[in-house]
């Protein structure tokens, strides 16, 4: 590795220009492609991972922030991704300790057979979860919901359920992949789209990629190259062959965040049929109340999809009628979309309809496209892959790690705190806010990041913009799009001393991340 800071974009680039062939290189930088990365560098294998904007910038940065069973799969029969998705949620928990935790949820009932259906079935969901259960689930008195849930309507209550499944943070984990993939051996870039696959004999040989910052074009050879693209699969198959038949069936998923009042408690609301029989989850994230989600098929898959406004009442009407506090639109703080990469199904299925199970599937070519799937199984995924690259690239075979790899940051916190996010990190954060008093100011009196964590996230974890830093660094755009906008101008000088830019670079990164915020903001103030 080039330099003293193995995280740092400019020593990742050397390292690209100092490479030759790799035996994989991954279009795209999200949980399916780091996840790849992560799976064939701890393998031994050369990869190369290929990011077009910053990574985590779409599907893996807006997830409902569960890392679930799928107790919602188990009601539609699928046992076999039920039993996939609980071994992943208990390995996640095992290697990435300081992200991933256990989560209480407490589903109201409101009549007897409610009692019984959800009961049984919750049951079943501790019977095949077996060892890998986090806890069995129990039955609440009325009074014992209220006490978990203390702004739950009485009303028509006669009890709960409560169930423990799993939660973190997406974005952070996705950094901590990415640091473990080039822990691992693998070279990561954001900002590198891949703009052309190379071909020799009709096979796809390599990609032809272009770092937007510095606008050098790379040719890069690769035994095999890996489409983990997700929602925008389809664009780089059809590089490969134009007239390649769609795979991806996209989904838009909203979520809105209120203030904490809303959700006091420790416990999550799930909310098990809305009036067009979806499920709605509130969630105790950050300090905040976490609402989500929606399920609206869309047509265009946009790098920055925005909620629609039916969707965000959707959810306002989904979760007043099971709270006493009534959220109005002036209470939403931010309002965030991502696009679901589900798989195409014959016959037209809705896309709530469609399962969340993976494929593996390979061009006439040899490019090779993984679709399908969901943030829980990211690692399972990872590995189905890279299995079949060993076979096409006649690799070296070499057995998955995987299951048994911790985390960058691993590390059980004995006293949880805001900062226990960065893990084993923490220590050397707090050594760097040392360095400056004015490292410990807070960006904005809402939300409680610091000076300190944008030099860290420059320094430390390949943050080039303020969206970078704001939206998936710092999940301030996530938490609270007004008060991320008041702290543009401040990163955006931070930014610019730090890389290098000057005032107009500031200046002009402002009104980009303006505009990008103005999706988030559930108001027509903008």
């Amino acid at each position: 590795m080039s330099g003293s800071e193995p995280f740092s974009r400019e020593g990742q680039l050397q390292c690209l220009a100092d490479a030759s062939e790799f035996d994989i290189v991954i279009v795209g930088g999200g949980a399916t492609g780091v996840g790849v990365a992560v799976d064939a560098a701890s393998r031994g294998y050369r990869a190369l991972l290929c990011e077009q904007h910053d990574f985590g910038k779409g599907t893996s940065s807006r997830s409902t922030k569960l890392i679930h069973g799928g107790v919602r799969y188990l009601q539609r029969g699928n046992i076999g991704l039920v039993r996939e998705s609980l071994r992943e949620r208990q390995l996640l928990i095992n290697n990435a300790p300081h992200l991933v935790h256990p989560q209480a949820f407490v589903l109201p009932l409101h009549n007897w057979w409610e009692s019984v259906y959800y009961r049984l079935g919750l049951k079943a969901y501790d019977l095949l979860a077996g060892r890998l259960g986090l806890g069995q689930s129990s039955r609440l008195s009325r009074q014992e919901t209220l006490t978990e849930l203390p702004t739950l309507r009485a009303d028509r209550l006669r009890g709960g359920i409560r169930y423990l499944d799993g939660a973190f943070d997406d974005a952070r984990l996705l950094i901590n992949l990415v640091q473990t993939a080039i822990e691992q051996g693998a070279i990561c870039l954001n900002y590198l789209p891949v703009t052309e696959l190379l071909r020799s004999g009709g096979k796809v040989v390599g990609v032809k990629a272009s770092d937007l910052h510095s606008k050098h074009q790379f040719d890069v050879g690769a035994k095999v190259v890996v489409n983990a693209t997700g929602p925008f699969s389809d664009q780089i198959c059809r590089l490969d062959d134009p007239q390649a038949p769609s795979q991806i069936a996209a989904s838009q998923g909203v979520h809105i965040v209120l203030e904490r009042r809303f959700l006091p408690g420790d416990a999550a609301l799930l909310i098990p049929k809305t009036v067009d029989g979806r499920v709605v989850f509130a969630i105790p994230w950050h300090d905040h109340t976490l609402v989500g989600t929606t399920d609206t098929p869309v047509d265009q898959t946009l790098l920055e999809p925005v909620a629609l406004p039916e969707e965000i009442d959707f959810l306002l009407d989904a979760i007043s009628g099971y709270l006493t506090l009534q959220p109005e639109r002036s209470d939403v703080l931010s309002v965030f979309a991502g696009l679901r990469p589900l798989i195409k199904r014959e016959g037209g299925a809705h896309t709530s309809k469609l399962q969340r199970d993976h494929q593996v599937r390979v061009s006439d070519s040899g490019l090779v496209t993984i679709v399908g799937g969901k943030w829980t199984t990211y690692r399972k995924m990872a590995a189905d892959c890279v299995d079949q690259v060993a076979i096409l690239a006649n690799l070296h075979r070499v057995a998955s790690t995987t299951a048994s790899l911790p985390i960058h940051g691993a590390m059980r916190s004995p006293v949880p705190s805001r900062l226990s996010i960065y893990g084993s990190d923490r220590q050397m954060l707090a050594k760097l806010m040392k360095e400056d008093v004015k490292y410990t100011e807070q960006l904005d009196e809402a939300l409680p990041y610091t000076v300190g964590e944008v030099i860290w996230a420059v320094r430390h974890e390949m943050a080039q913009s303020v969206e970078d830093v704001l939206a998936r660094r710092l999940r301030a755009l996530m938490l609270n799009a007004r008060a991320a906008l008041r702290s543009a101008p401040r990163v955006a000088q931070l930014l610019a001393t730090e890389l290098g830019h000057d005032p107009s670079w500031a200046r002009a990164e402002v009104d980009r991340f303006q505009a990008v915020a103005q999706g988030y903001l559930a108001t027509d103030e903008k």
